[in-house]
């Protein structure tokens, strides 16, 4: 029985040395602010934000698609290409009644997004889309999503504190989730790019930023996940959708264990991108043809 025993301990010791630690789920949490731009990033103040940034790469003068409007800098973000491939030019847009074609499709006439390219490559992924501004939804697929969720009045308390429970709900399964606001953006709109609602809006996320990352941390979920902090244009005045570098740059991070740390991202960086540095965090390898967005240089700790 003594020698069994011995036999059985050294067995469960090689099988510990040889396999390690379980590996964690991929986890990117996508932080979504709209109309942020990068003189608000500079002007207001948002510690937790920034403490978050400093662990990873971020870029002050990333473009976006033309035009500077909300639903195609949202829907470039996240299916890796611009207008002219995904169609999306204005934000009146829907499936049934558009201008111009999107170039490919899925099954249901969608552009591929990036939801549909992780549930694709990795069936047990769990998805998740908090919105708080109702049409930013209609350039998705919801197949490819599984937890929807709108809050309305441009709040967004509810969608933050569900999407900790969707990540704790899903612990041992990868994740990613879409975490949006519209607030900032309609600030900019009824008081004016910088004024002092606009960055009040920016100020008043950034405290829910931090309790976000404060409950992944209790919850031991913070360690391991990747967030991307992105917007889809600035503003001047009281609106946006012109060439002015004050409308079409705009801030842009990434982070993680997988993330190079840098304070400033030297190489160009495009809203299109997005897409394909989240599939490249997850390990898809099947990108949709039409893609046409890039990995840019200096992200990736490997590269």
């Amino acid at each position: 029985m003594i020698k069994k025993a011995i036999i059985y301990f050294v067995l469960i010791c090689a099988t510990t040395i040889s396999y390690g630690q379980p590996k964690t789920p991929t986890r990117v949490i996508l932080i979504g602010l709209d109309g942020f731009s990068v003189a608000g990033f500079k002007q207001a103040k948002h510690p937790n934000l920034d403490k978050l940034l400093r662990e990873g790469v971020v870029s002050l003068n990333t473009r976006t698609v033309m035009p500077s409007v909300t639903m195609p800098n949202w829907t470039s973000h996240l299916t890796g290409s611009g207008p002219e491939q995904h169609g999306v030019n204005n934000n009146a847009w829907t499936l049934s009644k558009h201008a111009l074609p999107p170039i490919a499709t899925d099954q249901d006439g969608y552009y591929p997004s990036i939801f549909k390219v992780v549930k694709k490559e990795i069936p047990t992924v769990k998805t998740a889309f908090f919105y708080n501004w109702k049409e930013l939804i209609n350039p998705f697929n919801k197949r490819y999503l599984d937890e929807v969720y709108f809050e309305e009045n441009d709040a967004y308390q509810q969608s933050y504190a569900k999407a900790i429970d969707f990540i704790k709900n899903n612990r041992d399964k990868p994740t990613l989730t879409f975490l949006y606001s519209v607030h900032i953006d309609h600030a900019g709109h009824s008081h004016g790019w910088l004024s002092t609602p606009y960055l009040n809006a920016i100020e008043e996320v950034d405290v829910a930023i931090g309790r976000l990352i404060a409950q992944l941390k209790e919850a031991d979920l913070f360690t391991g996940t990747h967030f991307i902090f992105f917007t889809d244009h600035g503003g001047i005045g009281t609106g946006h959708g012109g060439f002015t570098l004050d409308e079409m740059e705009v801030p842009w991070s990434v982070v993680g264990p997988e993330i190079k740390k840098t304070p400033s991202l030297k190489a160009p960086n495009n809203n299109t991108n997005t897409a394909l540095i989240i599939a490249r965090i997850f390990g898809c390898k099947d990108l949709p043809e039409a893609w046409t967005g890039k990995v840019p240089r200096g992200i990736f700790a490997r590269d």
